[in-house]
Formats: structure tokens, sequence, C-alpha cells
């Protein structure tokens, strides 16, 4: 098969060890960074475009798309859907899990276990939204951040309400939402492929710190994780179309609650937390949905 990555920098370890992985196991791999491509809108023909040429014989695509672009990245997505290219993530599921707020609300629909939230524009009594998720401490996040970033710990009433008055006289969109102090500066991440988690790996934030990213300095560690965690985070990721998710959670007193659902899960820490071939995982999951045989004879699609 050929299998497209879109990726910006191919030399990202969760790049790398997809075209590893791809190549490992008899496939053609093609990096392809897709804020330089373009699509070509007629009716009924739709192509992508990289530089001069119209990308064929693309048999999957497995985007890797950044947060900044997710919204031309979703265009690209979409123009391959149309090409009926098989893609790791739809489109529509990578809109709906960038827009953290959408994100939250599809959870809550679905019945699955959450932080109490709450999301204004400029309420009139900024004591009350403190009020609705339980009071300071409390986290407050920007919509749009990433990685840790934008994410800050109230600890008391007044710094709560000086933060959230702060960002709304900014114009920014955040959400207000409830502090878990069992959770100890740490969280969970599962990888789910096709509705299974394949692995999984407690990450805790450094000493004095409240989040657990590892950009933010945090460490990993292996973790085996109890059935209701497992149906957590699968149930998560088919709530909002992923078929591949890095899915967030905290291990509360009232079980796991879902802080994020990430469509593009980087692959390096999990990979050395736990040692699992995660990037090998995800070319199966090409594999067994794409009725074609493994070849090394095909022609490469990118340039």
């Amino acid at each position: 098969m050929n299998i497209v990555i879109l990726s910006t920098n191919p030399n990202l370890y969760s790049t790398k060890r997809l075209a590893e992985a791809i190549e490992k196991r008899g496939h053609t791999a093609a990096i392809i960074n897709h804020t330089k491509c373009y699509v070509v809108i007629e009716s009924g023909d739709p192509k992508v475009y990289y530089k001069d040429h119209a990308l064929e014989d693309v048999d999957a695509i497995i985007p890797r798309i950044g947060s900044s672009v997710t919204f031309y990245g979703s265009s690209i997505i979409r123009q391959f859907e149309m090409q009926k290219v098989f893609t790791t993530l739809s489109s529509l599921a990578l809109v709906r899990s960038r827009d953290k707020l959408r994100a939250t609300q599809i959870l809550s629909r679905h019945g699955i276990g959450i932080p109490k939230t709450a999301f204004a524009k400029k309420p009139s009594d900024v004591d009350y939204l403190i009020k609705q998720v339980g009071g300071a401490p409390l986290i407050v996040k920007l919509l749009e951040g990433t990685q840790g970033l934008g994410v800050v710990l109230a600890e008391t009433r007044k710094a709560a309400k000086s933060v959230i008055e702060a960002f709304y006289g900014l114009n920014t969109n955040i959400l207000v939402q409830e502090f878990i102090a069992e959770a100890g500066g740490a969280d969970v991440r599962a990888i789910v492929i096709e509705g299974k988690v394949v692995a999984a790996f407690k990450r805790q934030g450094k000493e004095g710190e409240f989040r657990s990213n590892l950009h933010r300095g945090g460490s990993g560690t292996l973790i085996k994780l109890s059935k209701i965690e497992k149906l957590a985070a699968v149930n998560a990721a088919k709530a909002l179309g992923l078929a591949i998710a890095g899915v967030d959670m905290l291990q509360s007193n009232r079980g796991p609650l879902i802080l994020e659902v990430n469509s593009s899960p980087g692959l390096e820490g999990v990979e050395k937390a736990t040692g699992v071939d995660v990037a090998g995982k995800i070319v199966q999951y090409i594999e067994r949905n794409i009725n074609k045989p493994a070849s090394k004879k095909q022609d490469k699609v990118g340039a």
C-alpha cells in the first residue's frame, strides 16, 4: 500500500516512527506537509495537490494535524475522503476533538465522566460561576490551548476571579473546571485503536506542578488500567468518532474523569513508558480496513 503521513515535520518522533512502521510492514511511506497542499474542487473530480502535482494512488492517510492548522488540515482530509481514500482520522472527528467545549458537551451527552465544567462569554456574576464548579481551587483553560499551555490553577476564590476576569478582558474563550485534588497532579493517558486500549501510562507532573504533560517536565510510567477506566477511554473515543485517540483521564474518588481526547496523540511518551509498538498497531489497523496485500513494489506517492 501507499500510505501518506500528513505532517509538517518529518523529524518528529511520531512521524518517524510511523514511517518506520509502514516500511517495516512492507508498505510505502510518504511524508507530506499538509500546509503545503492545496485542493482543486470541480464536479466529480476532487484532487489534492502537493507543490506542482496531484497526489494520486494513495491508499491511506495518517493525519498528524497541529492544533494551529486544524481548519486547513481538516479541509485536506475532507478532500481525501471525497476521493474515497482511507483515513485514520476523519475530518469531522478532528474538528470535534479540537473544540474543547464541543468535545466536553459530547462526552457529557453520552454520560461519560468528566470534571464539572462551566462556560460563559461574560457572566454578570463571576462569583456564581466559580460556585458552580465547586469553588476554589479550580482550573481555568483556554479553549485553544495545547500541551498544558493556557491552563491555570487558581488556588483561591480571589485568584480565580482575577484570572477569569483577566481572560474575559482579553476577549478569550475559556472553560472553568473543577479541580480534582485526589489526582495529585497526575493523569492517565490511554491509547485507543479501533475500540481497544492498546497501551496506557500514568503521567506525573514534576514537583510543584499540577499539569502532568510531558512537555511541561512530567514523567511517564507504565500502568494497568481497571476495566472501568478502559471502558471510559473506549467510550470517549467512540463518542467523538475517533478510531485512534489518546484519552487523558483523572483517577478520582468517583471514577475516571475524562480531561481531553487527543486526535493526534504523540507516540514518544507512550512507547517509551510502555514498550508497546503503537506505530505498528496503527499500521495494522490500516491493513485490517483495506483489503490490499502489503507490497514493496509500489511507487512512492510524494517527493
